[in-house]
């Protein structure tokens, strides 16, 4: 009986959190067709900011990005589009002390990893908004490396005097999906201990110009 109430409870707390794992995960798909879009150039980059973190089986580390330029586009307060350039160069740690911080700055940005030198910026655009009880379903073609996939991010939209903020949730991509294959159980067998997640959790913070 023991055995059976055990095996309910591992059954149990195994479907849990795959629903949780599920709920966080951005599924990808082929990039969505765009047309010409208004090049507003009206996003506030120095208080603009995208959060990321990645995780492995000793800890995880976490830091910000910049946005190199940016539109949001707006009609009657509604978000109808929007372009985010990324300054990939701008990667910063967060969570260690500087000579730490330098490591793994240095790491991300070399060729195995986002390959900075070559691709200097990545780039989200917003193909469609869809609102629902206040929140709001964004997709959008984010690039990176060159590979474009088509998410669809949660998110909000709130404005507070000439200010408007787009402020998406956590969300998990697949690092693998942009060839970033570095220490991926996905690509190589022999790492024991020593893999990185192929998640990255990212989420952004865009303000307009006021």
């Amino acid at each position: 009986m023991k055995k059976i109430i055990l095996s309910l409870v591992l059954v149990a707390s195994v479907l849990t959190a795959c629903k949780s794992e599920k709920k966080d995960k951005v599924t990808t798909a082929d990039a969505v067709k765009v047309g010409v879009t208004a090049d507003l150039n009206n996003v506030d980059v120095a208080s603009s900011v995208i959060t990321w973190k990645g995780t492995k089986p000793t800890g995880s580390h976490d830091g910000t990005i910049m946005l190199q330029e940016g539109s949001l586009n707006l009609e009657a307060g509604k978000l109808t589009g929007g372009t985010f350039v990324i300054e990939m160069s701008s990667i910063k740690n967060l969570d260690l002390d500087a000579e730490g911080a330098a490591k793994i700055v240095g790491h991300l940005s070399a060729p195995d990893f986002f390959d900075v030198a070559t691709y200097a910026t990545s780039k989200f655009v917003i193909t469609s908004v869809v609102e629902a009880e206040g929140k709001l379903a964004v997709t959008g073609n984010l690039t990176v490396k060159d590979i474009t996939k088509s998410i669809t991010i949660p998110a909000t939209l709130s404005s507070v005097g000439n200010v408007t903020t787009f402020k998406s949730d956590k969300f998990n991509i697949d690092r693998t999906e942009f060839n970033i294959k570095y220490a991926s159980k996905t690509f190589f067998d022999n790492l024991k201990d020593k893999f990185i997640d192929d998640a990255i959790e990212l989420s952004f913070t865009v303000n307009t110009k006021a």
